[in-house]
């Protein structure tokens, strides 16, 4: 394994130890946060943000956006536009499943906040050429990592210039946003964009940046 690999694989796990033992959100403390290597390819040049690991999908596969609905949209999302799982790393705006009766809800203004310190790591951990967000959660998060805002609907799709990567803002592929807000087709068209600037961007030069997990 060449060094760099060896590198972000050790430091993953270190992470991922830090997430397991967090209990700042009352809420998610019984919860175990869901970063592994089964997440994805420290080496992967596309990092996709969703909202939170699903209570029938990541939750209980220890996967993103796996088993669920959700999961099956991504996926058939990105075999259309040529994308395969082994491009991507996946994280989540929160690392916990934020569950409440049986039922998936939004993750928890103060829980987003206590999440940034590990999104801002893995960020800086797998130094992607392209962070892409799926919804507007994941969006959120990235705006106030570093201090901007977004509206989803009027950025989706368009890459945004940050100091270290391209944003990518898209929609989020769960069934309900599916049917009210994003078509699959929709969707589809957007992931191939992403795709077409992934292969611009391989073209070119990967920039020196520092490492780091703070």
């Amino acid at each position: 394994m060449p060094p760099e690999m060896t590198s972000n694989v050790q430091g993953l796990r270190v992470l991922s130890r830090r997430a397991q033992a967090c209990t700042l959100c009352p809420r998610l403390a019984s919860r175990t946060a869901v970063l592994s290597e089964l997440n994805g390819s420290p080496q992967a040049r596309i990092l996709m943000v969703g909202e939170a690991p699903g209570r029938r999908g990541a939750d209980r596969t220890r996967i993103p956006f796996s088993g669920d609905q959700s999961g099956r949209n991504l996926d058939a999302i990105l075999a259309a536009a040529g994308l395969a799982r082994a491009d991507i790393f996946f994280t989540s705006a929160v690392l916990c499943c934020p569950e409440e009766n049986g039922r998936n809800t939004r993750p928890r203004t103060y829980e987003i906040a206590n999440c940034q310190p590990f999104l801002k790591a893995v960020i800086e951990l797998i130094r992607p050429r392209i962070v892409a967000t799926l919804g507007g959660v994941g969006l959120e998060a990235l705006g106030r990592l570093y201090g901007r805002r977004w509206k989803l609907a009027e950025v989706v799709a368009t890459p945004i210039e940050m100091q270290t990567f391209m944003l990518m803002p898209l929609y989020h592929p769960s069934p309900q946003v599916v049917i009210t807000a994003r078509s699959l087709s929709q969707q589809t068209e957007d992931m191939r964009q992403l795709a077409r600037l992934a292969q611009r961007l391989a073209a070119l030069p990967q920039p020196q940046r520092s490492r780091g997990t703070a």
